[in-house]
């Protein structure tokens, strides 16, 4: 069964996705819009500056800062969300949440202190 989207879906949409194009945002499509905004360009380079200083207080920081933005992501008004998921103008954010869960996995132990032998 087919509905036309009332007022309540062109609010969302505009709101959430004002270039949207009408086609259903995919997995990789949210995935890829989340991972470009300002807040996960800022904690990718953090989590560049971690890795490469191989700071273990510093990829502890980002890990917490990353759980933040998923939390938020998740928890930011699930009934808008949900109407905008119905319309299609956001997708699932998922594998967004599962590439950062595994990027502060490898940070974590990446820059984990190893205790030498002697």
């Amino acid at each position: 069964m087919c509905s036309l989207p009332g007022v309540a879906f062109a609010d969302v949409c505009r709101s959430h996705r004002p270039e949207w194009n009408g086609q259903p945002v995919t997995i990789w499509g949210e995935a890829l819009a989340l991972f470009s905004s300002p807040a996960a360009l800022f904690l990718l380079a953090a989590s560049a500056v971690a890795v490469a200083l191989r700071s273990q207080s510093g990829a502890l920081v980002v890990c917490v800062l990353w759980s933040f933005l998923a939390l938020g992501i998740i928890s930011f008004d699930p009934k808008t969300r949900a109407l905008a998921v119905n319309e299609g103008c956001v997708g699932s954010p998922i594998l967004f949440i599962e590439v950062i869960a595994l990027l502060s996995g490898a940070m974590i132990v990446y820059t984990s202190r190893r205790v030498q032998k002697g």
